[in-house]
């Protein structure tokens, strides 16, 4: 693999393989974070609640009966984030925490009527359209975007480890 380069002169950059392709993998992320940005906004519309809302509600009809911290993993967020966003798709009546009577510490999640509902007009792909297209990937290509992704990551220099665990879309965005 390539080591990352010093920089060079702009009048050098310009022509050069190295800027051209630069400029087309930044172009490539911006079409990314957008068509993303476009989705969220268009599920919002359609259903009433957020692009994550709308896959917590997906990954619950999948498997009724989820822990808060099993369904954070499957969301690859964090369980105190999960946490947040559960309350407020449970303020809108669309999921049951229920309280199991042998262990009061463990609490099982479950659509309720109006969450089925809703779910059933909703949008798809309800896990959100970045998540879908990984899923199809080739492994292969999965393991060499991961990988870029992984030298990208490392050669910044301010990273945000937190950042892996939290929706794109953030809170701003009324998870």
């Amino acid at each position: 693999m390539d080591e990352i380069g010093e920089p060079q002169p702009l009048q050098e950059q310009e022509n050069g393989p190295r800027f051209i392709r630069s400029q087309a993998v930044l172009q490539d992320f911006r079409i990314i974070f957008r068509s993303i940005q476009e989705h969220s906004r268009w599920v919002e519309k359609e259903s009433g609640i957020s692009a994550a809302q709308l896959w917590m509600l997906w990954e619950l009809f999948n498997e009724p009966g989820l822990t808060v911290s099993a369904l954070a993993r499957v969301l690859s967020i964090h369980q105190s984030t999960c946490s947040n966003m559960l309350d407020k798709i449970q303020k809108k009546g669309l999921v049951l925490r229920d309280r199991s009577i042998d262990d009061q510490r463990v609490v099982r999640l479950y659509l309720t009527e109006k969450g089925s509902s809703l779910l059933a007009k909703a949008p798809r792909p309800a896990q959100g359209a970045l998540c879908d297209v990984l899923l199809r990937l080739p492994v292969k290509v999965l393991c060499e975007l991961e990988s870029g992704l992984n030298q990208l990551i490392d050669a910044l220099k301010i990273v945000d480890e937190k950042a892996a665990m939290l929706p794109i879309i953030a809170e701003k965005q009324n998870l």
